[in-house]
């Protein structure tokens, strides 16, 4: 063999071996593809909502927060952020009652049907201000810590308690008079609160170091911190008192735990959409809807005590507030654009 033949075949094992390799390395990443999933990709299931309706929102397109519902009489309130602004929506009429302005940077919002109250949290000021259900008028203010977000109420004491996130601390109000009654410090940025009706306590993210803190409401004392393995960052927090579980959302790898809350274990995570953020949780069909800053919504049904994926997609462009009507089993978005460029409240069912 001559020595350009030598070189020749040297030449075709280098180039045959680069090639084997290219080959190889395509192979791998098509079967890492397609057994893992990136945070952000739920689900290959679709998403199972199909639209009833939309009702035109006032104001601009500037970012939406919390809405909540009172069941009974059909009305949505829904806090519009970027305008500084409540929005009422009659959801049994489709029309808009009223907006009540100068709420600064609102961003949580609570009705309690029982007190005919709202209550908003003004980040921009740091207070919680109570509304008057009936007519929108301002009732009473209360000064809170540092970024209020969310809200939960504890009726036995009657008191509307504040998510303080920057703060790392939730402050406490008397619901009928606004008067402070007391501050509870979480040692971490705060997420999302909740009333655990059941057991009598309130469950907080403290997304600041990925653990859910128990607090006896009557003594304003942690007494447990329930670590969450898995979990980066949990802010969205909604709760099956009745059920006994939880379910958290962490914002930084899109993922949603069930908590049992008898023994306090993890016994389901789900992947979910990029940058998840606010939960409903409809009991009667124990249902779960989590919608992400993504604007993807995931639906995930309550089987055998965890959360199962029934699918998931892309809704809107800054669907990451949702409500869900316990009585037409409806969810509700509020976005900043429609199909007109508009602010609208989109309507949506489970297809069946």
């Amino acid at each position: 063999m001559t020595a350009a033949g030598e070189i020749s075949r040297r030449h075709w094992r280098s180039r045959r071996a680069v090639l084997l390799v290219a080959v190889l390395a395509v192979v791998v990443g098509t079967v890492l593809a397609l057994v893992v999933r990136r945070p952000g990709q739920p689900s290959t299931q679709p998403l199972p909502l199909h639209k009833v309706g939309e009702i035109s929102l006032p104001g601009d397109t500037s970012r939406f927060d919390y809405a909540s519902l009172d069941a009974e009489r059909g009305l949505l309130f829904i806090a519009h952020l970027g305008a500084s602004e409540v929005i009422e929506v009659d959801i049994r009429t489709h029309r808009v009652v009223r907006t009540i302005g100068n709420l600064s940077q609102v961003h949580g919002v609570l009705v309690v049907p029982a007190l005919h109250r709202v209550y908003a949290t003004a980040t921009g000021s740091n207070t919680l201000i109570s509304l008057d259900e009936d007519t929108g008028a301002v009732l009473n203010q209360a000064p809170t810590g540092d970024y209020p977000d969310g809200l939960a109420y504890d009726p036995h004491r009657n008191a509307i308690w504040t998510t303080n996130e920057s703060g790392g601390s939730e402050t406490v109000v008397d619901a009928a008079t606004g008067a402070v009654k007391g501050t509870v410090d979480l040692g971490g940025d705060a997420g999302n609160v909740a009333y655990d009706a059941t057991a009598d306590r309130m469950l907080v993210d403290v997304q600041g170091h990925n653990e859910l803190a128990v607090i006896d409401p009557g003594t304003l004392s942690v007494t447990r911190r329930v670590p969450l393995p898995g979990c980066d960052h949990d802010h969205g927090l909604a709760l099956d008192s009745a059920g006994r579980m939880a379910f958290v959302a962490c914002d930084g790898n899109a993922t949603l735990l069930t908590i049992d809350l008898g023994t306090w274990q993890v016994t389901g995570t789900a992947d979910v959409g990029q940058d998840p953020d606010v939960l409903a949780y409809d009991r009667q069909a124990h249902r779960l809807y989590v919608a992400a800053e993504s604007g993807t919504v995931t639906v995930l049904d309550e089987r055998a005590r965890t959360a199962t994926v029934v699918g998931s997609g892309h809704l809107a462009d800054g669907a990451h507030v949702v409500a869900v009507d316990p009585t037409t089993h409806h969810s509700f978005y509020p976005v900043p654009h429609g199909a007109d460029g508009h602010p609208v409240l989109l309507e949506e069912a489970v297809v069946q």
